[in-house]
């Protein structure tokens, strides 16, 4: 097993790690690998990233802005305080629809501040070290079960995409020639994607999207389908505090919001390391708080313009090894990728909505498939999870969640107490010493 994630002092290697040669941040004979991995990994993270905005209610502009931003960050952290090698930040879409149900609730005016108030849990958490204790409070099978239910959301989400029509084609029967023609492309689309996926996720993962993206451009010109519009919305600094007319109640509702976010935020970060960790091409030990440290302030610095969340995505991070990355020089030229786009958005006006929809819909699967992790944790563990995930789908993501652990909670007290007699001090005490066990056999 592996040891947990503590605080080093700067410039201290991890026990047990290999202290790494050069630099997390550039190494000038990985140039010419990082730059291709870089460009590789931008180009896959585009639609990526236009998906999860879209299923956040953000606008597009803003979460490529917020990508662009994050990258800058972790470049920079790695040159004093590297947590992972060659983790890609970015956009989640586990946090997609937490940030949707913000936009609904509190408004997009109230939004830079809930991210700023994200952001100042986020440094309390690094500051003190307690992402070590978050796994010990959430069970990681809650937290699947969590993902599973938002990766729910997503799939029938783009889902629709896969028989949208453009207006003019648009008749007063449903399923028309036009809609049963867009079908069968979204159908072959998909199909096609994971089929490339299967067959090059080990050496080449970014060619199913090229070829999704660039087949879809191609059959634009020939079909007339519907076309992702972005909004060239300005990017503005401004001061995130709450509108005029906040209520109090209201305040107090966004705390526990962000405090969910945050935590959220930190699980799947800390979860995403111990993966990169696996797959990093010279086995250099990561450290999450240092993570943390990146993103605290790529999150704090995205509230000035009304930015989003972000974290070490594994889908990107998976692509950039795969690409031939080796350090966080990558993650720069990621950055630069999505920069061009960022800055020149009528480009993205070419981007198909079906294609779009088969890499999301394949992400929310992507998700769902993660409950296979839980079986090694028991049945139990798995019907918490399909619990937690049906919850969070049909109740709510902050609601969901709340419910899911009061349940975990009773019933680890009736089972302690009424089978086994236990006094409820040693019931609370066996009930973390459990969840630890449970969450650092997450991190072997």
């Amino acid at each position: 097993m592996e040891k947990e994630n503590k605080p080093l002092e700067d410039g201290q290697q991890d026990v047990g790690g290999t202290a790494p040669s050069g630099s997390a941040a550039f190494q000038s004979q990985y140039f010419l690998r990082d730059t291709a991995a870089g460009v590789i990994t931008g180009a896959m993270a585009i639609p990526l990233s236009i998906g999860i905005a879209m299923m956040s209610d953000y606008p597009i502009k803003v979460g490529l802005a917020t990508v662009v931003f994050a990258c800058l960050v972790g470049w920079i952290n790695a040159w004093f305080k590297p947590g992972n090698y060659i983790g890609t930040p970015g956009i989640a879409a586990g946090l997609a629809p937490v940030l949707a149900l913000g936009v609904s609730t509190f408004g997009m005016e109230n939004m830079a501040f809930c991210i700023l108030m994200t952001a100042v849990m986020q440094a309390i958490i690094w500051k003190f070290n307690w992402q070590r204790y978050l796994l010990v409070a959430v069970p990681v099978y809650l937290v699947e079960g969590l993902l599973a239910g938002i990766g729910l959301k997503i799939f029938l989400k783009f889902s629709e995409f896969t028989y949208e029509i453009p207006a003019e084609l648009v008749t007063e029967t449903f399923w028309n020639a036009s809609r049963i023609q867009m079908a069968a492309i979204s159908a072959a689309g998909l199909g096609v994607f994971v089929f490339l996926f299967s067959k090059f996720k080990d050496t080449q993962p970014a060619i199913p999207y090229f070829a999704l993206i660039i087949g879809g451009v191609i059959l634009a010109q020939f079909v007339s389908v519907p076309m992702i519009t972005v909004a060239d919305v300005p990017l503005e600094l401004r001061i995130p505090l709450p509108t005029e007319g906040t209520t109090m109640l209201m305040l107090v509702y966004m705390f526990f919001f962000c405090a969910m976010l945050a935590i959220v935020d930190v699980i799947e970060q800390v979860m995403s390391n111990a993966a990169i960790e696996k797959i990093d091409p010279l086995k250099r030990k990561t450290n999450s708080n240092n993570s943390l440290f990146a993103i605290w302030i790529a999150n704090f610095g995205s509230s000035f313009f009304g930015g989003m969340t972000n974290l070490d995505g594994l889908a990107k991070s998976t692509t950039n090894k795969l690409a031939g990355a080796m350090t966080k020089f990558s993650v720069l030229i990621v950055g630069s990728v999505v920069c061009f786009f960022m800055l020149n958005p009528q480009v993205l006006d070419y981007l198909p909505k079906f294609a779009l929809a088969a890499i999301m819909m394949f992400t929310g699967y992507k998700m769902i498939a993660g409950l296979v992790h839980v079986t090694h944790y028991g049945p139990y563990a798995m019907m918490l999870a399909l619990f937690t995930g049906g919850l969070v789908y049909k109740v709510g993501i902050f609601e969901g969640m709340l419910i899911a652990m009061v349940v975990h909670g009773i019933i680890h007290f009736m089972v302690y107490t009424k089978h086994d007699n236990m006094p409820g001090k040693e019931v609370v005490k066996r009930y973390f010493s459990n969840l630890k066990r449970d969450s650092s056999s997450n991190l072997q």
